[in-house]
């Protein structure tokens, strides 16, 4: 098939995961995958993008970040390179650009896919009602435009060199990035940790999510997650809801604390490789999906469970 156009998101001078994603996705389909990147730290970021699947990086130069000026040079770069397809991993950033570029290419955006399939066209795959239904689409536009859900996706790292070129300058924008307030030093993401320990109503009070963090500390890589009934109480910050309105995560191990399972948290967490679930209602929704359960009071098995980690990486 024809060229497809990422947008790809860097920090540090590297691409992000879930922009490593998307190309990957691309490359599957085609062997004409475009990144676009901008921003302090693109040049060195679309020099290692060969590996991940792109064939081309074409780096954007302008000033202060503007969402509405991305759009409009990544919607050049599309219209030049005669491209079928346009992604974006459905990051916040993602979701602020993606909508803006398929308006300026007269294409509807179809967001939060979980897979893509080359039939002559590209169909995209998403769920629907909080997953209870799945979707595939195809565009009657002429280029297609989707963001693709993070941790779905796996990432490219065995492809080849990338051709980097300078595209359209950044114009001057309708909004523009004034600050960005990092989260606090050492302290891991949930769409990015390996382990993930989240936590709901049968916590029972906001102060008792001291104890998931002492689970995290104990196994050193993992971040602290939490349902949304557990956010919308004012409990836990919404950076760290996981679920259909929260981010999706597919660590190693996830460890759902007091988590009843309803199925909008269980769509943002259901691809994690092992799933751990503690709770004392032996019917709760979680433990259909759990690969291992345990049926108990919180409040005795987290601490017990912390202890025991503890001590099995001081015997190492």
């Amino acid at each position: 098939m024809s060229t497809i156009v990422v947008f790809v998101e860097h920090s540090g001078g590297s691409a992000r995961r879930g922009s490593l994603e998307a190309l990957g996705a691309a490359r599957a389909l085609t062997s004409s995958v475009v990144a676009v990147l901008c921003g302090s730290g693109a040049d060195q970021a679309a020099g290692t993008l060969g590996r991940n699947g792109a064939a081309k990086a074409v780096v954007l130069d302008g000033g202060a970040w503007s969402p509405d000026a991305a759009a409009s040079a990544i919607a050049a770069v599309v219209k030049e390179q005669k491209a079928s397809a346009f992604l974006a991993s459905a990051t916040s950033t993602g979701r602020d650009v993606a909508p803006r570029v398929a308006a300026l290419l007269e294409s509807t955006l179809f967001s939060d896919c979980t897979a893509l399939a080359d039939g002559g066209s590209v169909a995209v795959t998403r769920p629907w009602l909080a997953g209870k239904l799945v979707a595939t689409l195809r565009s009657k536009a002429p280029v297609l435009c989707a963001t693709l859900r993070r941790n779905v996706f796996p990432v490219r790292e065995d492809g080849g060199a990338c051709e980097v070129l300078r595209g359209p300058a950044l114009g001057a924008g309708k909004a523009t990035l004034e600050k960005v307030e990092p989260r606090p030093a050492g302290k891991l993401d949930v769409s990015e940790a390996p382990v993930v320990v989240s936590g709901g109503r049968g916590l029972k009070e906001p102060q008792h999510f001291a104890m998931l963090e002492e689970l995290a500390a104990a196994f050193g890589n993992a971040a602290v997650g939490a349902s949304r009934a557990v956010v919308d109480a004012g409990w836990r910050p919404h950076a760290e809801q996981v679920g259909q309105t929260g981010k999706t995560v597919s660590p190693q191990l996830y460890v759902a604390v007091g988590i009843s399972g309803a199925i909008q948290h269980l769509a943002g967490m259901k691809t994690s490789k092992v799933i751990v679930a503690i709770n004392k209602d032996p019917e709760a929704p979680i433990f259909k999906i759990a690969d291992y359960g345990i049926v108990g009071d919180v409040f005795e098995v987290v601490p017990a469970l912390t202890k025991a980690i503890r001590e099995a990486k001081a015997h190492g």
